[in-house]
């Protein structure tokens, strides 16, 4: 008996896959309805994907608009990665959809604040690209290629502190002297930092 996947008409499409490289699918499409019970039937177009070098799982993709191209639901599917990059790393790094934010005025107060903080922090650290490489914090058992927003917060963090700190202390050789005070709230700095 022939394969399932073998006896269907599948397409070979070209798309425009993560990191802008070129990748080669077959597809399956078609438009059914999607039901969820208490709720009327809704017409969506379905997507199935399959690497054409058979590498990885097949995958499906859906959307409700049902003259959307395929390829293009696919696409727009890719494009999403971005974001949600962005928001795992404020859930990450700057704490939205914590267990400090149990009400919905406290989400609806907090996170477009920590929404704006990351694009605040993220501009800062564009500007200083400019004249300063940002250089991804690797360990043993994780290598990096490109910064993360961690690297980024660094980068920023680090900047911040020179600034405040550094911009008025005498630097003679190897050593930098500044007041006592301002090594105080350095070290408190710090140790807060998780």
């Amino acid at each position: 008996m022939a394969d399932a996947h073998e006896e269907q008409n599948w397409q070979k499409i070209e798309v425009c896959w993560y990191g802008g490289e070129i990748k080669f699918l077959n597809i399956l499409t078609g438009i059914c309805l999607w039901h969820t019970q208490g709720e009327d039937p809704v017409p969506i177009r379905w997507v199935l994907v399959s690497d054409s070098k058979g590498k990885g799982r097949t995958e499906a993709f859906f959307s409700t608009d049902l003259e959307m191209d395929p390829k293009r639901v696919i696409e727009l599917f890719v494009m999403r990665w971005s974001e949600e990059v962005t928001f795992e790393e404020v859930r990450r790094h700057l704490g939205v959809e914590t267990q400090r934010q149990w009400s919905d005025k406290a989400i609806a107060r907090t996170t477009p604040a920590l929404l704006g903080l990351f694009s605040i922090i993220t501009m800062i650290a564009f500007c200083f690209t400019e004249t300063i490489k940002i250089v991804p914090k690797s360990s043993a058992w994780y290598s990096k290629k490109e910064a993360t927003f961690s690297d980024v917060m660094a980068l920023v963090r680090r900047s911040i502190w020179v600034e405040k700190y550094l911009v008025r202390s005498a630097i003679r050789g190897d050593h930098v002297q500044f007041p006592r005070q301002e090594w105080e709230t350095l070290l408190d700095q710090l140790a807060a930092v998780a």
